[in-house]
């Protein structure tokens, strides 16, 4: 095997497990050691111009794309082969993952300008949190990118060479996987690289509430908070 196959191997074989390592034992050591920092460190009260629009647009159409690669990178062809073809699942994939991914883009964008241009959000932000945005926006924008391309795989191989690479590093089988993205375009290569790095991540940023998703949030009632005014 030569050098240029070692590395995509080592890429798309094997970082993909050391990533998840560093994840499951990041977190579990984050837990352990710095409970209290293992949160979303929301800068609402400090400003709440446009948080509400964008925090919804954002985290809807995020939630909406990972579940749709979750089950769409993870479902065996056989499952539905008999009642949906590659080329009309990935049709499917693409209007839906399209339309969220809109949503999404448009919120992550109000979020980062908000981040950025607000002087008071701005300096109690970490460098953490700022880099975290630009690197959500760099995958988006890449993961809307694929998209361009669909005229170019609309019969739904290149969809099946996907799901097949998630598929075999699920049962471990790192080197099939890797062989059947070889030839995919430069963009599908770097989106796949950068969310395997985003996962590699969650330990040290605040993505890391997104592993708490406690179900009983969304029958919370609201908090309520009284301003203090000025004599």
């Amino acid at each position: 095997m030569s050098t240029q196959n070692w590395i995509h191997v080592f890429l798309f074989g094997i970082y993909p497990y050391i990533a998840l390592a560093v994840c499951v034992l990041g977190c579990w050591a984050r837990f352990d050691l710095s409970q209290y920092t293992w949160r979303a460190g929301s800068s609402q009260m400090l400003s709440d111009n446009y948080m509400r629009v964008a925090s919804n647009l954002f985290h809807v159409g995020i939630l909406v794309v990972l579940l749709g690669h979750f089950f769409g990178m993870l479902t065996p062809h056989f499952v539905y082969e008999h009642f949906i073809t590659a080329a009309q699942k990935q049709f499917v994939a693409v209007i839906v993952g399209g339309i969220a991914g809109v949503m999404c883009l448009i919120g992550l964008t109000m979020l980062i300008w908000r981040r950025f241009t607000n002087p008071r959000i701005s300096h109690t932000s970490t460098t953490s949190d700022k880099l975290l945005l630009i690197l959500l926006l760099a995958q988006l924008v890449m993961g809307l990118g694929t998209i361009c391309l669909y005229p170019k795989h609309s019969d739904g191989e290149l969809m099946l060479s996907l799901a097949g690479w998630a598929q075999n590093l699920a049962i471990l089988r790192p080197v099939q996987a890797a062989a059947l993205i070889e030839h995919a375009d430069l963009v599908y290569k770097m989106h796949m690289l950068l969310g395997t790095t985003l996962i590699l991540l969650v330990p040290f940023t605040r993505l890391i509430h997104i592993i708490s998703a406690p179900i009983w949030y969304l029958g919370r009632n609201y908090q309520i908070v009284r301003q203090k005014k000025s004599r």
